[in-house]
């Protein structure tokens, strides 16, 4: 059965007078993960591939109060960070939450509600949900006008 990391964090018995510092070891530098294990309070992420040295210093810099990212892992934080970048240059883009840039990356593609909800994991009804929140935030009404929004107020990274 699957777990969910802060379920766990928050059976972690720790004794009174210590703080509790946590290392989530993952399989993979998936980035849903990484980012549950940052939101449910850990400290650090390492990839179970880490050897029996590079653990001991993790464990070490977590324990005096730094955090960590695995370098595979910090990779795709910076590809994140850049690929966002444009977001920042429109006002009403710069509203929207991570999900809603992903869904409104797909309507631009022409997807329809149930494409996305297939590809993102979220039922129809999430997905519609998120469109109209969008469309709000966007200050359009239709689909279209958020797809062509997006087109006119965002640069492909590494242009202008």
């Amino acid at each position: 059965m699957p777990y969910r990391i802060g379920e766990v964090a928050e059976r972690a018995n720790v004794p009174e007078g210590f703080v509790r510092r946590l290392i989530d070891l993952g399989a993979l530098p998936v980035r849903k993960r990484d980012w549950e294990s940052r939101r449910s309070g850990a400290a650090g992420y390492v990839l179970k591939q880490i050897n029996g040295d590079e653990l001991l210093r993790a464990i070490r810099a977590v324990g005096a109060g730094q955090n960590l990212l695995d370098p595979a892992v910090t990779k795709g934080v910076f590809d994140r960070l850049r690929k966002g970048k444009h977001l920042l240059r429109d006002e009403k883009l710069a509203r929207l939450s991570p999900q809603e840039e992903r869904i409104l990356g797909r309507v631009a593609d022409g997807l329809t509600n149930g494409q996305i909800g297939q590809e993102l994991g979220l039922a129809e009804k999430t997905v519609k949900n998120y469109v109209s929140s969008i469309l709000a935030k966007l200050e359009v009404a239709r689909r279209a006008e958020a797809a062509a929004y997006l087109a006119r107020h965002t640069t492909t990274p590494g242009s202008s």
